[in-house]
Formats: structure tokens, C-alpha cells, sequence
């Protein structure tokens, strides 16, 4: 099982979680969870007017053992208006646009889409069950 919560913050809501939702998906090869700004595609949606965020900005993906794997998908741009930051316990990674890294079976983390001209992010904790 993989667990979302995500909360967008801006600078006037620095230090609150505005706008917390919740998603989850068992581990079961080919389960996805996306997160972006496309209510069709994405059960974790941003602020229709964040358009640092793409329609489809982070797809998590379920592989065939079981384990959780995130990819940050390319959008119509050919650079990001975005940064993407992993933390997993005191370690930080950014992320590249349009790289997949694989998720650590039984823990937990966050990932964090900054926007990059103004103080808006979209803050993703994730607890990935056993």
C-alpha cells in the first residue's frame, strides 16, 4: 500500500497545511497515483491556477515486485517552471525533470514541488506499507 497526503502551501499560508488531501493505492503491479492539476487524470489535484504544476506533474507507479517507483513527467514546456525535491529521513535529492527514482519499501518521505518565481509549493508526504 502507498499513502499520499498532500497540502499546497504560499507564502502567506508559510507554516499551514492548506488544502490537505489524501490518496492511496495497494501494491499491485501497474497500481498509479498522479499528482497535478487534471481532476480526470491526477485523485491528488493542485490549484487549477498553479501553473508551475503540469495537468500531470508526479506519477507514482506501482512495479511488478510490489515496489513504488515516482517520475517526474515532462510537460509541454521544455524546461520546468518548477524544482522537485525527494526527502527521504535527513537525506534530500532533487529530481530531474523527466527522471524516475524508486521509492524505499517500508518508509516514509516527502517531495516537494517548489515553484520557482514565487514562495508556492505543493508538499507530498508519502508511507510506503510493507
Amino acid at each position: 500500500m502507498l499513502e499520499l497526503t498532500m497540502a499546497t502551501v504560499s507564502g502567506e499560508d508559510a507554516g499551514a497545511t492548506a488544502g490537505m488531501s489524501m490518496a492511496e493505492a495497494p501494491s499491485l503491479p501497474g497500481a498509479v497515483l498522479r499528482v497535478g492539476r487534471d481532476r480526470s487524470m491526477c485523485p491528488l489535484v493542485t490549484p487549477d491556477d498553479w501553473l508551475f504544476v503540469s495537468r500531470v506533474h508526479l506519477e507514482f507507479g506501482c512495479g511488478p515486485d510490489g515496489g513504488w517507483q515516482l517520475s517526474w513527467l515532462r510537460g509541454s514546456q521544455a524546461e520546468p517552471s518548477s524544482e522537485v525535491r525527494l526527502r527521504v529521513g535527513e537525506h534530500v535529492q532533487p529530481l530531474a525533470y523527466g527522471a524516475t527514482v524508486t521509492l524505499p519499501r517500508g518508509g516514509s518521505g516527502e517531495i516537494v514541488i517548489q515553484d520557482r518565481s514565487a514562495p508556492r509549493s505543493v508538499n507530498v508526504g508519502f508511507y510506503h506499507e510493507v
